[in-house]
């Protein structure tokens, strides 16, 4: 059963500019518990050959208002500092998803859920701090247990509009140990399809995980790079305070 879930993950694999399962771009099927919550104050941001960009400071709130369901919100302050050119700052695009978990995990099925994303195009596009256009993201996660150790992937469509912009596929697989409630280590495979008419293909990996703070905080984190056309993903990184309520 556990090959038949590896292969039905990566069958799905075909950097995007939503954030997943923070730490990690991969997301899982996990909702935040009936009436419960949980924030991140964070950063992320990526170098490329001809520049740097990101959000920070920016704000990650999910809520569950039903069983086995998720809202979802992040409000970014973005950057954008090309090479030899001049920097800037603002708010960037508004992410809203919710997110449904259909099957719950047995000793032999893995659990499966979606997560549909809306970016809202709130960022300034001529800045370099938006997208211009609203951006959907419809994808299919799957998660299993193996006592301390959890692999969760799969992968969905980005509906990417505007000018030489074009639909894209984005999929990754994650494996992670588990040493204490708030303290893991995991590392992600990802690939994404071209998102531009002259664009190409990528593969990239993160390495990252979960530190335990005081009074239930954590730290989150995490970073890599491109393994192919590594101008489009030079260094990565996410970095978040994180709590549970």
């Amino acid at each position: 059963m556990r090959r038949a879930v590896l292969v039905a993950i990566l069958w799905l694999i075909p950097a995007a500019a939503a954030f997943a399962g923070p730490p990690f771009l991969t997301d899982d099927p996990v909702p935040v518990d009936y009436h419960h919550g949980e924030s991140y104050l964070f950063s992320s941001g990526t170098r490329e050959a001809d520049g740097t960009s990101g959000v920070g400071p920016a704000v990650e709130f999910n809520y569950g208002p039903l069983p086995d369901v998720m809202l979802h919100l992040i409000a970014p302050m973005a950057y954008d500092t090309p090479e030899g050119e001049s920097s800037h700052f603002g708010y960037g695009d508004t992410e809203l998803g919710i997110k449904y978990r259909f099957v719950h995990e047995t000793d032999v099925i893995p659990m499966i859920g979606t997560f549909p994303l809306v970016e809202i195009p709130t960022g300034n596009e001529d800045k370099g701090l938006g997208n211009g256009e609203a951006q959907w993201f419809l994808p299919i996660w799957l998660q299993k247990d193996f006592g301390k150790w959890t692999t969760y992937g799969g992968g969905g469509y980005w509906i990417n509009p505007g000018p030489g912009n074009k639909n894209y596929w984005f999929s990754g697989i994650l494996l992670q140990y588990t040493f204490s409630e708030n303290f893991y280590l995991g590392g992600e495979f990802f690939h994404q399809t071209a998102d531009t008419v002259e664009g190409e293909d990528s593969y990239g990996f993160d390495l990252g995980g979960s530190l335990p703070l005081v009074n239930d905080f954590q730290i989150l984190f995490s970073a890599g790079r491109g393994l192919t056309n590594t101008s489009s993903n030079e260094f990565s990184y996410y970095i978040a305070i994180y709590r549970a309520f």
